[in-house]
């Protein structure tokens, strides 16, 4: 059982790495589960949009929710996430190589989201990266123990970590 995590300051910089990350792979044959996150930005009046792309092919999820101008709580809408995790689940076949898990956040760290998702997949021997930001990391390293292991956030260090874990 495997699982890597991705830390970086950059905001946004992580997804756009995991997706990178997951293209590659997908580019080489390999059958990989999850979600990568893209964020659009609106101005500098709103915050950006989150949307989620299902792996392989889709379907795209807006997991952001516009909560009013001046509005400082979570803009997360659990439904889309939970809606995500369960085409996610979905998708966990046999020949599945990797499962890419957008952010360890919130709902994970408070036993929801991908949480049992990523737990099927590391049961079944399936590879699993995930995102991390500093708030989440404690809930994550005692949710995952010794098996977390930090990956730079590179696609050549990404690919390496995968063929370690895949082997």
């Amino acid at each position: 059982m495997k699982i890597g995590y991705v830390m970086s300051p950059g905001r946004g910089d992580v997804d756009l790495v995991l997706k990178r990350f997951a293209e590659a792979l997908m580019a080489r044959g390999v059958a990989v589960a999850g979600v990568v996150q893209t964020n659009t930005d609106c101005g500098p009046a709103k915050p950006c949009d989150m949307d989620v792309q299902v792996l392989p092919d889709g379907p795209v999820l807006r997991i952001s929710q516009d909560l009013g101008p001046g509005s400082r709580g979570c803009r997360l809408d659990p439904e889309a996430l939970e809606r995500a995790v369960g085409l996610v689940g979905g998708r966990l076949a046999g020949d599945t190589g990797l499962l890419v898990v957008n952010k360890f956040g919130k709902q994970e760290a408070e036993g929801r989201g991908f949480r049992e998702v990523i737990g099927a997949a590391l049961s079944e021997g399936v590879p699993v990266i995930v995102g991390l930001n500093a708030l989440n990391r404690p809930a994550f390293e005692a949710y995952a123990g010794e098996l977390a292991e930090a990956v730079s956030p590179e696609v050549g260090a990404l690919l390496d970590w995968f063929e370690g874990a895949a082997a």
